[in-house]
């Protein structure tokens, strides 16, 4: 996917405009002071243990501007519709996005809707959009960053990470994939684990407070194997993180080992990777713990110059390198 992006999307469409522009490929783009962000939701089943597209769409794309340490403001939406859809489940989709619009404080403003053939769409396409503008607790944050090392940024982003920074995901890591792998037919196991999706601005404003946050990402398609490799390419700088210190949940653990699959290369739809400089760390950790939808946070390793990539110091006391994801080890997610 990356070197398809760069090839087709990039060779025709890469600009230089705004503050952050497409060719950072960073979670969202930041232009005139306007964090804008876009993204198409296919994820089959449409309806999985903790969620539906509907809630999906509006967390994740809720969660895209968060990271980059915006207030989100608005979201649009748009629906693909296969011909013969059945209108009691959209009816659910869409209070689904209502509650989880309220529940983010940000709500849907504009749209559109096109019904297709049945054979150009399986069931319903969702694309959301969304606009937010600067944290007004951003520009303190970026003073603590300043106030202990250089910081060339005006907004977190995937190349301010440097090393010392110390590495906090703020919960449990494979919910939202190992949740829709088992509901699906034919992989022969059942798990209680559900889909973590779920706003996270309340949350992310909450640790902006404190201050020294360099980099925020939402490790969604590739996991976190995937987020923490394009931090350490964009950034140029390597990352260690300690294989004890990351939250998982036992039945993740158990399906992730029964299938082959490595947790850490499973998206996630409501966790957010956060760098911070290591003299506030240990302050944004408990400021996470003590809120809902980080109580599992954990500061799981850090930015280094004496490595090259992303490594994993193991439970055996071995080091392993963490490489980006060939490919989705589970299909349609999100």
């Amino acid at each position: 996917m990356q070197a398809f992006i760069r090839r087709f999307i990039l060779s025709n469409l890469e600009t230089a405009a705004g503050e952050i522009p497409l060719g950072l490929l960073d979670d969202s783009a930041v232009i005139d002071g306007i964090v804008f962000t876009t993204d198409s939701y296919t994820v089959k089943p449409l309806f999985f243990p903790g969620g539906d597209i509907g809630s999906l769409s509006v967390a994740g794309t809720v969660n895209d501007l968060s990271v980059m340490g915006a207030q989100p403001i608005a979201l649009s939406c748009s629906l693909i519709i296969s011909d013969g859809f059945l209108l009691k489940d959209l009816d659910v989709i869409l209070q689904s996005m209502k509650e989880y619009a309220q529940m983010a404080d940000v709500p849907v403003i504009t749209g559109d809707t096109k019904v297709v053939e049945r054979t150009a769409v399986e069931g319903l396409f969702i694309n959301t959009s969304g606009i937010g503008k600067r944290s007004q607790y951003l520009d303190k944050n970026i003073e603590a960053v300043r106030a202990r090392r250089e910081y060339d940024y005006n907004w977190p982003n995937d190349s301010a990470l440097a090393a010392g920074d110390k590495i906090i995901i703020s919960g449990t890591v494979g919910d939202h994939g190992v949740a829709l792998l088992s509901f699906r037919e034919g992989y022969g196991f059942e798990t209680k684990v559900k889909s973590d999706a779920q706003p996270l601005n309340h949350m992310i404003e909450k640790v902006l407070r404190v201050g020294g946050v360099t980099a925020m990402k939402d490790p969604t398609r590739g996991g976190v194997a995937n987020a923490l490799n394009e931090w350490s390419e964009k950034s140029k700088v390597g990352i260690v993180i300690d294989e004890e210190q990351i939250p998982l949940n036992e039945a993740v653990v158990t399906a992730c080992e029964m299938l082959g699959i490595d947790p850490l290369e499973i998206g996630n739809e409501g966790k957010a990777l956060i760098a911070v400089i290591p003299e506030l760390a240990d302050e944004v950790l408990q400021v996470l713990k003590k809120t809902r939808e980080g109580k599992d946070a954990a500061i799981i390793g850090e930015a280094s110059s004496e490595y090259r990539g992303v490594a994993m110091r193991t439970s055996v006391g071995g080091l392993r390198v963490i490489e980006s994801p060939i490919g989705d080890p589970i299909p349609r997610i999100c």
